[in-house]
């Protein structure tokens, strides 16, 4: 069973499927179209909206239209754009944080098989010898997902700060805040590639319908 493959089983009872919550599901599919929306603003800005290849491209369509601008007014007009699409990232990171609070306030308040909770019964059958590879497994799945969230709360903090660092001085001046965010894109993107790649491997191995039970809260056995 490959280490980044998740597991259909409930690792407390091999012999029923997981359930996920209809929390949960929203949770993770909310989640999966904020980080999405947000890594698209971040790619927009960074590639369609950025550099002198775009001002160029305005510069000779207003032209081929009757329309002669300067490169000032042009600079001025993409950088209004990218302003415009900056904010709709602060807004995908508000969503973020809020989706991540209502994530930490079910972590501790829910009936459900918690994160941590899971955790600690891979461990405990790792541990004990019982069911050995299947506890070792879910045991590294389960802590890169404890990982990822650590990192979306790194995020999202930090985004957070830089959303509102005009507002307050002293977040002005820690300009290692960004540098921050930005890293910590990358290490989420890796994430995101590495949780794809595991799930189309479960759904061709022994955990095929993992994808629906994310959907339809996974009561079948």
């Amino acid at each position: 069973m490959t280490a980044i493959e998740p597991s259909r089983k409930d690792i407390e009872d091999l012999s029923q499927n997981k359930k996920y919550s209809s929390s949960l599901r929203f949770w993770h599919w909310g989640n999966a179209i904020v980080i999405t929306g947000s890594l698209l603003t971040v790619l927009a800005n960074s590639t369609v909206l950025a550099g002198w290849p775009t001002r160029t491209f305005v510069i000779d369509n207003l032209k081929k239209s009757g329309t002669t601008v300067t490169e000032d007014q042009v600079r001025s007009l993409v950088g209004g754009l990218r302003d415009r699409v900056w904010d709709i990232h602060v807004y995908f990171g508000y969503f973020l944080a809020a989706l991540l609070l209502f994530r930490l306030i079910y972590e501790f308040f829910t009936k459900d098989k918690t994160l941590a909770r899971q955790i600690k019964t891979a461990y405990r059958q790792y541990k004990n010898g019982q069911n050995r590879l299947i506890a070792r497994h879910e045991l590294v799945v389960k802590s890169l997902y404890a990982t990822f969230y650590l990192l979306l709360i790194i995020m999202a903090v930090t985004g957070l700060c830089l959303a509102f660092d005009d507002d307050i001085p002293a977040l002005h001046q820690m300009h290692w805040i960004k540098e921050v965010h930005g890293f910590c894109m990358y290490l989420v993107l890796i994430f995101i590639v590495v949780h794809l790649a595991g799930v189309f491997l479960a759904e061709r191995t022994d955990s095929k319908g993992i994808v629906s039970d994310m959907i339809n809260g996974g009561d079948k056995s």
